[in-house]
C-alpha cells in the first residue's frame, strides 16, 4: 500500500466512526490521529489528555499547544494509577494497569458524549516492541487507526509535518515510570526526582534524555549525537542529580536505548 493509499484508508476508518474520543498524549502519533479525526469528523471528536504524577512535566502543555493548532476540543483527565498496588509494584505488565485507568475514564466520556469509539495513537512499529498496554486497548474496544493502515513511525512523522503539526519532530517522551526497572516500586518521590533531573537536562539543551532510577544511582542517557556534549558537562550534571536526591549519578556512555531502565 502506498503512502497516499494509507492516508486515504486512515481517513476512511475515521469516517466510518460516529464520533470518537482520542487518547491524546501530546506526542506525534496521537496528534496525527487528532488532526485526521478533526478534519474528517469535525465536532464529533474530542481529545483527552491524562494529568498524572507519572507523566513528564511539560507534556500537557505540548498537548494543549497541538490541540490548539489542530482546533480540536481538548479535555484533561486526572488519573490515579499510583493508587493501584498492581501498578506501583512495577511488574512487566505495568503499562496495562496504567492504560486501563486512562481508558476507563475516557470510556466514561465517550458514553456521556454518545460517541462510538476511542481512538489511540498506536502505530504499526509499536507491535514490534513489548506493549502490554495493547491488552487494555482490546478490552475497551479501542481502535488504533495508524496501526490498522500500516503507518510506521517514520511515516507518521512525515504525515505530521505535512499537516504542519508543531510536534512533528518532537522526540518521544513516555511516562516517567518507564525510567524505573521492573520490580522496583514506583513512588511519588522517585517520579519527582526523575522529573527534576530530566527538566534540568532539557534546560541545558538536550533533546533526548532519560534519567534511569536505580535506587541510589541515577544513570543518565542522552541521544547518541548529544553524548560528546554531555561528557563535557558531566560534572555539572552529576552535581545537579545529587541535589535532586540521588547519592550517586553517572552518564551512560552508550547513550539513549529504548527500554534502557532494564538493561543495567
Amino acid at each position: 500500500m502506498s503512502f497516499n493509499e494509507k492516508l486515504q484508508h486512515l481517513k476512511s476508518i475515521v469516517r466510518d466512526c460516529d464520533g470518537a474520543v482520542i487518547a491524546f498524549s501530546g506526542g506525534v502519533d496521537s496528534s496525527l490521529v487528532c488532526a485526521v479525526a478533526h478534519e474528517v469528523l469535525g465536532e464529533r471528536t474530542v481529545a483527552g489528555t491524562a494529568i498524572s504524577q507519572t507523566y513528564p512535566p511539560g507534556e500537557v502543555e505540548w498537548a494543549k499547544k497541538a490541540a490548539r493548532h489542530i482546533g480540536i476540543k481538548h479535555m484533561t483527565i486526572i488519573t490515579n494509577e499510583l493508587h493501584n498496588a498492581n501498578f506501583a509494584a512495577n511488574p512487566p505488565e505495568r503499562c496495562y494497569y496504567c492504560k486501563s485507568e486512562l481508558l476507563r475514564k475516557l470510556d466514561g466520556i465517550r458514553k456521556e458524549l454518545g460517541f462510538e469509539k476511542i481512538f489511540d495513537g498506536t502505530n504499526f512499529d509499536d507491535f514490534s516492541d513489548y506493549r502490554p498496554g495493547i491488552r487494555a486497548l482490546r478490552e475497551f474496544g479501542v481502535r488504533s487507526p495508524l496501526a490498522e493502515v500500516g503507518l510506521t513511525k517514520e511515516e507518521v512523522r512525515e504525515l505530521a509535518a505535512e499537516y504542519g503539526l508543531p510536534n512533528a519532530d518532537k522526540p518521544a517522551n513516555p511516562c516517567l515510570a518507564s525510567r524505573i526497572p521492573f520490580g522496583q516500586e514506583i513512588t511519588p518521590e522517585k517520579l519527582e526526582r526523575i522529573a527534576k533531573g530530566e527538566q534540568f537536562l532539557r534546560s541545558l539543551g538536550f533533546r533526548v534524555v532519560r534519567v534511569r532510577d536505580h535506587g541510589e544511582l541515577a544513570r543518565v542517557e542522552v541521544g547518541e549525537e548529544e553524548l560528546s556534549r554531555a561528557r563535557k558537562l558531566e560534572v555539572e550534571i552529576v552535581k545537579a542529580l545529587r541535589g535532586f536526591g540521588y547519592p550517586s549519578a553517572v552518564l551512560d556512555p552508550s547513550g539513549y536505548r529504548m527500554g534502557g531502565a532494564n538493561l543495567l
